[in-house]
């Protein structure tokens, strides 16, 4: 599978498009801004658009939903817990198969309650906004936890593979992508000793 990074909008957000190349198909993640740079993408390249799935239902990552399934028929696919329109409901331990590549759904809720992270053939993880390329999602918004942050980073992304290229929802850090293993080395996020420390300086 080919993935082509967007950075859109005046909140730096990225947009994915996940490639099936061999059947000119694709899978649009978190639509928002500039749509029309995604639609010359999609229609210089011969793409047809078969799903829409959001890393979670904050609007600057689903502002583009509604015009981007009328436009292209997709589905759209979210966390059970979303509280916004979906065709198809994702929850922990989903896969998706498409072409010849597999997405695993893992329920990342900290930065909110449907927060999803997808994991493309083992070699790619599209985190949204659980973690950036130097830090986290922000906490304070409505359906933010500490707690739930912390069980996410330290009961499941730390235990993933190293090598595991990170896909962040914003382009807040250094840069673009990084390695999860260089996520686990410098980003603070992975570097507290026990929960309470965790909460202590997130609540801060």
């Amino acid at each position: 599978m080919k993935v082509e990074q967007f950075l859109v909008g005046e909140m730096a957000n990225f947009t994915y498009l996940l490639i099936d190349e061999t059947n000119r198909s694709c899978i649009i993640v978190d639509p928002s801004w500039d749509l029309e740079v995604i639609f010359d993408y999609l229609k210089k390249n011969s793409l047809q658009t078969k799903f829409i799935i959001n890393t979670h239902s904050h609007f600057d990552h689903t502002v583009g939903n509604e015009q981007m399934a009328k436009v292209t028929h997709a589905k759209i696919m979210q966390h059970k817990s979303s509280p916004l329109p979906k065709d198809i409901e994702l929850e922990e331990g989903d896969q998706i198969s498409f072409g010849t590549s597999k997405i695993n759904i893992i329920h990342t809720p900290g930065h909110s309650k449907d927060s999803i992270c997808l994991i493309i053939d083992d070699k790619i993880i599209i985190t949204g906004d659980t973690i950036f390329v130097g830090s986290c999602g922000r906490l304070d918004l409505p359906g933010g936890s500490a707690n739930e942050m912390y069980d996410s980073i330290y009961g499941k992304l730390i235990k993933l593979d190293d090598k595991l290229v990170v896909l962040p929802g914003h382009h807040y850090g250094s840069k673009k992508t990084s390695l999860l293993q260089n996520e686990k080395e410098t980003n603070f996020v992975f570097k507290f000793k026990n929960k309470e420390e965790f909460l202590s300086f997130m609540k801060t």
